[in-house]
């Protein structure tokens, strides 16, 4: 069923959904009242819930993020009437949604999808989303490109140390950063400039793993030592795993193999430290305003602190 509408034509999505069906809701709407997908876009909007990929590329294909805004995105309901739109004889239409009004922006047919990061909404944690990768049937317009076709695409990239330069905060510019963040910021700034007064060379690296679309982004990189640095705000077990597992994924990237330290406010308890060192990775604390300890290897470390 052709939709009655033009191309850049604007309405109330009531009323589209009171002439062609759907549901009200979502960004994802199949109708029982005609063979129809609409698919309801607001990149604004989007970004609030980690939709970053939504958009053109440079493939020449519209992404758009499927339905789910809690766990990991699963293939039924929406997402999967946008898989199955042509063996079920429907059509994919895309809509931008922003601004109170339903702005038609074309026909598309679905190609294939892949699977991304984002987090949940409200700012919860990181989860798994399905990107559908959408090709244009005839006329177009007003599609955006992806917030992500701004960012270099190198494997491995040298940028500067900038406040908030995290992978959430690519994926919402302007959310103000929680306490921990702040705590995990002044760290770095404190101890980058412990390293600059030595002489160190330091940046950030944004990595760019083949086949990702979103880049990551360590916290401190020493070119002088080549040395990948990883700040936690806290010296709890899962901020010290969590920590093991961002170096792991960074360092995997970078030849030759650069040694790795975990950067945190205060001492660890000694457990942590033995975790460390079990990965060959060096602890590094504050110890008062612009001092700073290390341990490693952890293990002679915590001996030589009971000695006496």
């Amino acid at each position: 069923m052709q939709l009655d509408l033009e191309i850049g034509e604007s309405l109330r999505r009531r009323e589209l959904h009171e002439r062609y069906g759907g549901r009200r809701q979502g960004g994802i709407s199949p109708s029982a009242a005609s063979p129809n997908v609409f698919l309801f876009t607001d990149q604004e909007q989007g970004l609030r819930h980690g939709y970053l990929y939504d958009g053109q590329h440079s493939d020449g294909f519209y992404h758009y993020t499927g339905e789910g805004q809690f766990g990991d995105q699963k293939m039924a309901q929406g997402n999967r009437a946008i898989k199955d739109h042509a063996a079920e004889g429907r059509e994919l239409h895309l809509f931008d949604a922003g601004g109170g009004s339903a702005t038609y922006l074309g026909q598309f047919q679905y190609i294939d999808h892949y699977t991304a990061d984002a987090p949940e909404t409200g700012d919860g944690p990181m989860r798994s989303v399905l990107v559908f990768r959408l090709q244009p049937i005839g006329e177009t317009v007003g599609l955006a490109p992806s917030r992500l076709e701004n960012i270099s695409p190198e494997l491995i990239k040298e940028v500067s140390v900038e406040q908030h330069l995290t992978e959430r905060m690519m994926i919402e510019p302007n959310r103000e950063p929680y306490v921990v963040e702040r705590r995990e910021q002044h760290l770095v700034r404190s101890y980058m400039a412990q390293l600059i007064a030595r002489g160190h060379d330091v940046c950030r690296l944004q990595l760019r793993p083949a086949g990702e679309r979103a880049p990551l982004f360590c916290d401190l990189y020493d070119r002088s030592t080549n040395t990948l640095i990883e700040a936690k705000g806290s010296t709890a077990r899962s901020a010290f795993r969590m920590a093991i597992g961002q170096l792991a994924d960074y360092a995997r990237l970078i030849d030759p193999s650069p040694g790795r330290v975990i950067l945190v406010p205060d001492r660890p308890r000694d457990d942590l430290l033995r975790l460390a060192d079990s990965q060959g990775i060096a602890v590094i604390w504050r110890d008062g305003e612009d001092q700073f300890q290390s341990a490693y290897p952890a293990a002679e470390a915590i001996e030589n602190s009971r000695v006496g």
